[in-house]
């Protein structure tokens, strides 16, 4: 052994002889480097955490799966509440070592090893195979440590060799890792038995003392310096206050002592905190602690905000505003505990007090505005407001916050997307309505200050932990926000980051476009609300009713493969070439590809091109379209995967090759330059106008121009659902011309695709597709000059108009890609009238209204731009042709 040949941690050294060396070689430090034992005690103690949280507990893995995460997670904490203190004081402190935040001293090491100790002996005791190895009623030997000499440089170069190759000896096992994932499990399986069984036996004392009282005192100095507080001066700690209550036997003197007491600039108190044994609840302080805040009071005239702790949990009490206690993670700064006691004073009510409806002044903007006041008004601290999308949330949140600000309520706001496009779209918002008020966009400069931050949500839950100051104090610490606004708030977002709301103290605002019924039950909890009474509610349906929105039409359609799957004998001999060629080992056992695939592994494994072929069809055929009916509106596609939506694009640009390869796009995650294809294609002219998403366009993206949408993949989440519907109800006023005419010019309502089943599942209402689609612009005049040419006879005296039109109809025919799905079945009549002379011959007004019919409406590599132009050329034929009439 390195060091000396004797550890307090030798128990372990033949059962678990990798956490053994962990453990013996931070012992080796204590006295000589005490940084390095603070990093060796904390590489330790993850290796506890690892074992316990994987291999016994079998948790599922929180939102991230480092060492804070897992220690925290609600159900390891419950399971290792007599040592999950330790734990903690072991990471916050390693930590520290690890980072160079501060310099540990050799009694902070030795603090360290002790609580190691008693985390490993529990660990032993109550969790392992081996429990009666666990020393009885054992203490930490500080002799032993003592004995230990300290490394020499020799020593240290062979340890440092070792520690290299016991890294690549982990490399080496992680890479292993998933081979033997299944004997792993299996091993598992038994290990938990052998614990069972150790358990049931329970051969050994009881776990040794753990100091309960030490623990606690660490604990609270860590999160208070964490907090900036230095805990320097004497009076900082046992503050001497006279005047208590003399209870015979208990305190005689009418003199208390508190434990901590946080002072302000101005030397008057802004807090105290009373301090309990770790094992109870720290609620049981408060009568005690209501006493010292009194006596400070009448001292100094100041009363004191009221921490209550155990140091694992805390609770804030800020009598004098009228709040009860309630939980908070950890304590405030001094400058937040100034602004707090200042608040006392300054803040004034909600109710009533004015809006800016520049902003946000629509009537149910202003109805929800005052909803949040009067609950923050009657003390409640979150708030969910259910808005459907196209109906202005962030607009009614940065109203919102402009009165909070205005009454004294808010300093600095957090704002809480899932997206990063979602974000830089809140922050224009916010700079462009309160231009006053600095924003900070955390997702693109970590270092800006403001009052209005905005951030994704991983983008803060990293730096909540790893934003530091010099002396290891948090920037982001549980008072630095007065409010939270959480942007599309259901569970899922509160199942993968509900630690940064049970992180931060401040006021909590929810949105939500999920209907009022839809919303999980865990969700209203999150927000102290009655499942289904949410702050305030404005419906789809009521803003539709109110004009405020447009509704959908549905477009339903079974082309079967979501359903029944694929089978290779009913593909094309083309297809069955594309399917012998796929690469099929990760869908199948053996090396011969599937004779079908079931409707499930579809879009995982196999891209039907005849089914997209159709689906764009029906889209190009029926979808509303704009420039006088030229060009199919903006349009949104929901594909399954990146796959999948690479494919839709090769067969969009297959099928129409004559739009240039630009006209859609795929807009996913793994885009280049993402933002920039959302700038362009919300711009209504510019390219894309087909936008072809995986999870990307699903919220946030506000687009009103888009009419639109293609449900190509199965979605089973109503909030998603209704989020994908929301893309199409914003108005657009004039979005399909500029005739005066609302009626005609206005959009007033969106079309939905959907190939998938969605609508049956949802229960939502499709509409006749057979319903008419206006005739194009460009159709419109294909008919014109086509009725023109049959009016004109050959080497009449209008020869030379009967000639350029015959011209034009040549040229429009040609463009027509023949092999197109929709030019497919009219290929024999695109190959006669794509030649000029079919049009200089004599043609009867019945056929010309027949090829009219027939290639009017296709796609052409025929583009003219000018929508205006169109218009004046049809409106000189149409006349023309009425003067031939007469």
């Amino acid at each position: 052994m390195i060091g000396g040949s004797v550890s307090n941690f030798g128990f372990i050294r033949d059962e678990w002889p990798e956490l053994y060396e962990a453990c013996q070689r931070a012992e080796s430090y204590v006295l000589s480097d005490a940084q390095a034992a603070g990093k060796y005690a904390r590489s330790a103690v993850e290796a506890v955490v690892e074992y316990l949280f994987v291999e016994v507990f079998g948790l599922p893995e929180p939102y991230r799966s480092d060492l804070n995460a897992r220690m925290n997670d609600n159900q390891f904490k419950l399971r290792t509440s007599v040592v999950n203190a330790k734990m903690n004081i072991i990471r916050r402190v390693g930590n520290d070592a690890v980072h160079e935040k501060r310099k540990l001293s050799s009694r902070e090491a030795l603090e360290l090893l002790r609580h190691l100790f008693d985390v490993v002996v529990w660990t032993v005791k109550h969790y392992s195979t081996f429990p009666e190895a666990a020393p009885l009623g054992s203490r930490f030997d500080v002799e032993i440590v003592k004995r230990r000499a300290p490394l020499t440089a020799e020593q240290q170069i062979a340890l440092a060799k070792r520690i290299k190759a016991d890294q690549e000896a982990a490399e080496r096992a992680l890479a292993e890792r998933d081979a033997t994932l299944a004997e792993r499990d299996a091993e598992i399986a038994r290990l938990r038995q052998q614990i069972a069984a150790a358990q049931a036996a329970d051969t050994t004392a009881d776990s040794p003392d753990y100091r309960e009282d030490d623990t606690r005192r660490q604990l609270i100095d860590l999160l208070l310096h964490e907090a900036g507080w230095p805990l320097d001066q004497p009076r900082d700690r046992e503050y001497r206050v006279e005047g208590m209550p003399v209870i015979p036997g208990v305190n005689e003197s009418g003199v208390g002592y508190v434990d901590y007491v946080l002072w302000g600039a101005d030397g008057l108190p802004l807090a105290l905190v009373e301090a309990k044994r770790t094992i109870k609840d720290p609620a049981a302080g408060g009568p005690q602690a209501k006493l010292y805040a009194d006596r400070l009071e009448a001292v100094t005239g100041r009363r004191p905000v009221i921490f209550l702790s155990n140091g694992d949990r805390h609770q804030i009490w800020d009598d004098a505003a009228g709040y009860p206690p309630r939980a908070v993670a950890g304590f405030y700064t001094r400058d937040e505990l100034e602004l707090m006691v200042r608040r006392r004073a300054l803040r004034r009510p909600l109710t009533a007090a004015p809006v800016d409806t520049a902003i946000a002044g629509r009537p149910y903007q202003l109805r929800a505005i005052a909803k949040v006041g009067e609950h923050f008004d009657a003390l409640q601290r979150r708030a969910l407001l259910v808005m459907a999308t196209g109906t202005g949330k962030t607009r009614t949140t940065v109203a919102l916050v402009k009165q909070l600000m205005a009454q004294g309520w808010v300093k600095r706001v957090l704002f809480l997307a899932d997206r990063t496009a979602l974000v830089s779209q809140a922050g224009r918002a916010f700079s462009e309505h309160l231009p006053d008020v600095a924003t900070a966009n955390l997702t693109s400069d970590r270092v800006t200050k403001g009052r209005v931050y905005l951030s994704t949500y991983p983008t803060m839950m990293n730096l909540v932990e790893g934003d530091r100051g010099p002396r290891g104090e948090r920037r982001f610490g549980p008072g630095f926000f007065d409010l939270i606004v959480i942007d599309e708030a259901h569970r899922s977002v509160y199942q993968k980051y509900g630690a940064l709301f049970d992180w931060f103290d401040g006021l909590l605002l929810g949105l939500t476009a999920t209907p009022v019924d839809d919303i999980a039950r865990s969700t209203y909890r999150l927000f102290g609300l009655e499942p289904g009474v949410p702050t305030d509610s404005y419906p789809l349906d009521e803003a539709i009713a109110d004009g405020y929105l447009v509704g959908p039409e549905g477009y339903s359609y079974d082309l079967g493969f979501h359903r029944r799957g694929v089978r290779y004998d009913d593909l094309s001999e083309e297809e069955r070439e594309e399917w012998d060629t796929l690469d099929w080992d990760e869908e199948s056992d053996h090396d011969d590809p599937p004779i079908e695939v079931e409707a499930a592994r579809v879009f995982r494994t196999l891209f039907n091109a005849d089914t997209v072929d159709k689906a764009l069809a029906e889209l190009m055929t029926h979808g509303h379209r704009v420039a006088g009916g030229d060009r199919l509106g903006k349009t949104i596609v929901f594909a399954k995967n990146q796959r999948h939506a690479d494919f839709i694009k090769e067969r969009f640009d297959a099928q129409y090759p004559h739009l240039g390869g630009d006209f859609a796009q795929v807009i996913t995650h793994a885009s280049s330059y993402a933002q920039r294809l959302i700038d362009d294609f919300s711009q209504p002219a510019k390219a894309p106008h087909i936008a072809i998403s995986v999870d990307m366009l699903d919220t946030g993206i506000d687009v009103p121009e888009v009419l639109n949408l293609v449900l190509f993949k199965e979605v089973h989440s109503k909030t998603k659902f209704w989020q994908m519907i929301g893309r199409g109800t914003r108005l657009a006023p004039g979005v399909f011309g500029d005739t005066g005419d609302p009626s005609t010019d206005d959009k007033s309502g969106f079309r939905v695709f959907d190939f998938c089943g969605n609508l049956d599942f949802f229960r939502m209402e499709p509409a006749d597709r057979a319903a008419s689609v206006p005739a194009s612009l460009g159709s419109r005049l294909f008919a014109t000059r086509a009725a023109l040419v049959s009016r004109i006879a050959p080497g009449t005296d209008d020869a030379e108009a009967r000639a350029s039109a015959a011209a034009w109809l040549s040229e429009f025919v040609a463009g027509i890609p023949a092999e197109s799905f929709v030019a497919r079945p009219h290929r024999e009549l695109i190959e006669r009238y794509r030649d000029i002379a079919a049009w200089q011959a004599p043609i009867g007004a019945v056929e010309a209204g027949d090829v009219a019919a027939a290639l009017g409406g296709m796609p052409t590599a025929v583009a003219d731009d000018d929508e205006q132009a169109k218009r004046f050329d049809l409106l000189l034929l149409r006349r023309e042709l009425g003067v031939m009439s007469r």
